[in-house]
């Protein structure tokens, strides 16, 4: 296996590279609404395999009370309205940060996509075209089941209007209807986005089918292709602390073989040798 699975605290998922230094793209993709990470951990998984240079941020939105659930707690926004959506600037802030921290590693945002099913595709969509001014746009924007919300506030970031947006829709969605993918294409394009593909597929419900990922797949290798660049900005293991090491050691997948480690020259040497392919 090429990639490491690894939860936090906070719910977020990553599935990334065994060697940090092979990474060289990073696609943050969002679950929809009473959902978790921990949902499209295979999908993504999947995706990793065959995306092997890639970074997988599966974050898990906060629980609260919302209103297409009879009031039950479930994770995500308060409201699905396209025009009521207490809590989007908030998510919305939250993944400008994931973005920013993979920027601050080494990561430009041209080799970033945003991914979401349902309510995640459209916080990617709304998110991914409103990207802060001087920062560029990302490689690509992935829906699927998914829509525009809050389009009275939607405002293309001058600059992000070529960026690639695929959009993929059940056409017996009863939950999010083809109109609104209809209308969600019209409106993104009429605001002057000038890339944005919309793909029914007959038969399907608000879901995801293979023949739905491997349509994915091929835009995420389009978008994504492999390059030889080297963008992460690794640490010398040698001024790391131990408790940085052992962080990375495990994230590479090689913590039994620090068994009975107690100095730290044998951390270093052991990462070396990893990050070197000796191991």
């Amino acid at each position: 296996m090429t990639f490491t699975t690894s939860r936090d605290p906070s719910g977020t998922t990553t599935i990334a590279p065994r060697n940090e230094a092979d990474q060289t793209a990073t696609i943050v993709l969002c679950h929809g609404l009473g959902d978790s990470a921990q949902g499209w951990e295979d999908v993504a998984e999947n995706l990793a395999a065959k995306l092997p240079y890639v970074k997988f941020i599966l974050p898990t939105a906060k629980t609260q009370k919302v209103t297409m659930n009879m009031g039950m707690a479930m994770p995500g926004l308060d409201k699905r309205s396209n025009e009521n959506c207490p809590g989007i600037e908030e998510s919305q802030q939250r993944i400008l940060s994931i973005l920013q921290s993979e920027n601050e590693m080494g990561i430009p945002y041209n080799r970033m996509v945003l991914a979401g099913f349902s309510q995640g595709g459209a916080l990617s969509l709304y998110t991914g075209m409103q990207l802060p001014p001087n920062v560029g746009s990302l490689a690509g924007i992935v829906l699927m089941s998914g829509y525009l919300p809050h389009a009275s506030a939607f405002q293309i970031t001058p600059g992000t209007e070529h960026t690639p947006i695929f959009h993929g829709h059940g056409a017996v969605d009863p939950l999010v209807q083809v109109s609104a993918a209809n209308e969600s294409q019209y409106h993104v394009t009429e605001k002057g986005a000038t890339n944005y593909k919309l793909e029914i597929y007959e038969g399907l419900a608000h879901s995801a089918n293979p023949k739905e990922i491997a349509d994915v797949l091929s835009f995420l290798e389009k978008c994504l292709p492999a390059v030889e660049e080297c963008y992460i900005k690794l640490k010398d293991p040698s001024e790391m602390s131990v408790k940085e090491l052992k962080v990375a050691i495990q994230k590479a997948g090689i913590g039994s073989k620090a068994l009975g480690f107690s100095e730290k020259c044998e951390f270093v040497e052991l990462l070396k040798n990893h990050r070197a392919g000796k191991l």
